[in-house]
């Protein structure tokens, strides 16, 4: 028995570990893909206008395809399917950078966004039963892995920018790194599967009413991060005026902060509470909107971008176990929470260039810093999503014992 506690603990370190890599992965392909925008803009010959309508179309994909995502882990495994569609979403990376004009970039930023949404689908699903067999909080940790990916590929990105690489060798070259990468990690995950005589998943789940408040506080949090990845190179270009380099740091410094709140979220959590944390990430992203919005120069807007990233760090991964949490469904809270979600993902990158169209890009992230307001005022709904409330009721061990038929394993890496 002690020889099989050892193996089975060496096992979800493995796990732990392989599911992190694939965040990382994750992360680094829409980091590769946000600092070269401005050279996609400049190739596609596109106004700030059609750039926004481009940039909604990864949405638009996700959130079509994400409903597939659960019938395909359903009939093959979690394991093959994010085998599958992680390796679907690192080489779709290829095609943003080919397109020559408003339509191809659209279709093709329609495909990258469907292999997106369902490889995020797959890979979140992995990610928190490993956190129930844990028997401890990991997923902002893993949200953070992401960001450090999305770090990783930005400042990569920044790197190709400066020199003057073409984007389309660039993202070559990353996508076959990228894919690489995340074939190995998947060969380590939890292979999760379906009991043989459960039912599909449906193709859609409309959120419980104690999820709909807190999708709209991941609204706001999604909808200051989309903006801040997809335009913070361009507003720096634009409006102050910068190199194509330093243009990219931004995102850089976005994704910077973004990581590093993530990794360190969950001992954050457990010694503030999840409201606290979320209201005072709240004021320090719409102080960080405020100041983009008054920059004077670069270095004042690269600063703010960074405090958005701070500030909305750790909102989505605690909306997540909020709707976990908020009702007898865990599973259509959080797909409703996530639709919720992702809509704010298809709607801040055209409503950015939609209002830039009509007034500015300052304007626009004057908008941004308003909803990031709403997470000061919504925190209270994200209650629940704090492990020290759960805990009055059954613990996460005791959940997670209830699903596997097993007992539930400590922190291998604790």
């Amino acid at each position: 028995m002690r020889a099989e506690a050892v193996h089975d603990k060496q096992g979800l370190r493995r796990a732990r570990i392989a599911i992190a890599v694939v965040f990382c992965v994750h992360g680094a392909v829409t980091g590769s893909f946000a600092t070269r925008v401005p050279w996609i803009q400049e190739h596609a010959g596109l106004s700030a206008g059609q750039l926004g309508l481009a940039l909604a179309f990864p949405a638009i994909g996700s959130v079509t395809a994400m409903p597939v995502a659960g019938a395909i882990s359903h009939r093959f495994g979690a394991r093959t399917a994010l085998r599958g569609l992680l390796a679907l979403w690192t080489l779709a990376l290829i095609l943003p950078s080919l397109a020559p004009n408003l339509v191809t970039l659209c279709a093709a930023l329609f495909v990258y966004g469907a292999a997106s949404g369902m490889s995020d689908v797959v890979m979140n699903a992995v990610g928190l039963e490993t956190e129930a067999r844990l028997d401890r909080s990991i997923i902002s940790s893993l949200h953070g892995m992401w960001s450090a990916g999305a770090l990783i590929g930005s400042a990569a990105g920044a790197l190709a920018a400066h020199l003057g690489a073409d984007a389309r060798l660039h993202h070559l070259l990353a996508a076959l790194v990228l894919t690489t990468l995340g074939l190995i990690a998947c060969r380590s995950v939890l292979d999760v599967r379906s009991a043989p005589e459960a039912e599909a998943p449906p193709r859609f789940a409309l959120p419980p009413r104690s999820a709909l408040l807190i999708g709209v506080v991941g609204f706001c949090a999604v909808f200051a991060e989309g903006a801040s990845l997809d335009w913070s190179a361009v507003y720096l270009r634009d409006v102050l005026d910068t190199s194509p380099g330093v243009a990219a740091a931004s995102t850089t410094a976005f994704a910077l902060t973004m990581a590093l709140t993530r990794l360190g979220g969950d001992r954050l959590v457990d010694r503030f509470g999840a409201v606290r944390t979320v209201r005072t990430g709240g004021v320090l992203a719409a102080l960080g909107g405020l100041l983009v919005v008054v920059a004077p120069d670069p270095l004042v807007a690269m600063a703010g971008f960074g405090l958005l990233g701070l500030g909305v760090a750790v909102v989505v991964p605690l909306a997540f176990a909020a709707a976990g949490r908020s009702g007898p469904n865990p599973s259509q809270a959080i797909a409703g929470v996530a639709t919720i979600t992702y809509t704010s993902g298809l709607i801040a990158p055209s409503a950015i260039g939609a209002v830039a169209d009509a007034t500015s890009l300052v304007a626009s992230f004057g908008l941004v810093t308003a909803l990031a307001c709403g997470l000061i005022v919504g925190a209270g709904m994200l209650r629940t999503g704090d492990r020290r409330t759960a805990a009055g009721g059954d613990g996460g061990g005791e959940r997670a014992a209830g699903r596997t038929g097993e007992q539930a394993a400590p922190d291998p890496l604790a």
